[in-house]
């Protein structure tokens, strides 16, 4: 049995993300970086038509990187 706890939240996501889409996380973050200020919806948006990303894939890349981003 593994003692590493289970990873949760949009960050459990990840694995999938970086096989499906072949880049890394920090990749994704940048591209959200690099757009300024936006709102949720217009950061996930842009992931799913300019980088043809799923909804799913998109909403949990720009939660974590918005709940980042309001910690720091």
């Amino acid at each position: 049995m593994s003692t590493e706890p289970k990873v949760k939240g949009p960050a459990s996501y990840f694995p999938s993300i970086e096989k499906t889409y072949g880049k890394p996380i920090s990749h994704w973050i940048a591209i959200l970086e690099g757009l300024g200020q936006s709102k949720h919806m217009d950061y996930v948006v842009h992931l799913k038509s300019a980088h043809q990303l799923g909804h799913g894939h998109a909403n949990a890349l720009v939660a974590h990187f918005l709940a980042e981003k309001a910690v720091n």
